[in-house]
């Protein structure tokens, strides 16, 4: 059996191959983690197909869930045994087993099992930082998330609506219409087939909104922007249309001085503090029951 799937060069999913792995001992701060769940992203896709170029051979993935098998020397506050998840260092999360540093690990309450923490924790700090860090929202906002039926998209919905926002939601389908309404959307647009900039304004009786979440980019893009009031932001997180092309940055003043920002999760989480305290907050809403996870 393989312990793990890597690559030798960018590509299609054709050049993943699997490996067998001869572990050494965890080092100093790490531990030896035995994967129970590995979640899948499109990060992993932009990595393997070159996108988001990275050193080769490599074995993909950031975000897991498991069980501490070994302590490296130094490492306090975990023990043998303790089911732990993560979504930041190196990759190497396609593995049955990896040595990884402790300090990337979260410790899972007993609320949340390890599939549901295996599939949100890369997906729900993205939530978090956007929502909380990125552009603070605040009760009673509208907001605009595009992919609104996409992984992040529902964990986003339904964590803006529990701080009380008013969420505007696209998707690219009916389908998917019925799964950002589950997620909290009070109005879903169906971007492909309509002018999501003019129901925007007439949702919000012509003032736009103050931001824009878009993890679609391409074809979603200028009409984001359009979509903004004055001084507004546009966060553009992702690019599963394609990438954004060159424009004019003029066009942010000529549509009212508006901000445009490309967050990325690894930078919002290079802090051990806060990402501690993002996941602390994740793993609250989990447990509360405010955040539901298809699995």
């Amino acid at each position: 059996m393989a312990d793990a799937m890597q690559f030798l060069a960018a590509g299609g999913p054709e050049v993943l191959s699997p490996v067998k792995l001869d572990l050494p001992l965890p080092g100093p701060g790490e531990v030896r983690l035995r994967h129970t769940a590995i979640g899948l992203n499109y990060i992993d896709v932009y990595h393997r197909s070159g996108l988001y170029p990275v050193p080769l051979p490599a074995i993909p993935g950031l975000e897991a869930a498991g069980v501490v098998e070994a302590l490296g020397e130094g490492v306090s506050g975990l023990t043998v045994g303790a089911r732990v998840a993560y979504c930041r260092g190196p990759l190497g999360a396609y593995a049955k087993y990896r040595n990884i540093a402790a300090k990337h690990l979260v410790t899972l309450p007993d609320g949340v099992n390890d599939t549901v923490a295996a599939s949100v924790m890369l997906k729900g700090l993205t939530a978090w930082y956007l929502l909380h860090e990125t552009f603070p929202v605040r009760a009673g906002e509208t907001i605009l998330v595009h992919a609104a039926a996409g992984g992040v998209g529902q964990l986003l919905c339904q964590w803006a609506k529990s701080i009380g926002c008013r969420v505007i939601g696209t998707v690219g389908s009916e389908a998917k219409a019925v799964t950002a309404t589950q997620a909290g959307c009070d109005e879903v647009i169906l971007y492909r087939s309509e002018d999501v900039a003019s129901r925007v304004r007439a949702l919000t009786k012509g003032e736009g909104v103050p931001v824009v979440y878009d993890a679609v980019g391409k074809a979603t893009f200028m009409a984001s922007l359009d979509a903004l009031k004055p001084l507004g932001m546009m966060v553009s997180y992702g690019q599963a249309s394609g990438p954004i092309a060159p424009f004019d940055v003029a066009e942010l003043s000529r549509r009212g001085s508006l901000f445009l920002t490309r967050p990325s999760l690894m930078d919002y989480m290079a802090d051990d503090a806060t990402y501690a305290r993002a996941a602390k907050a994740l793993m609250a809403m989990l447990e509360g029951g405010k955040l539901t996870v298809r699995t």
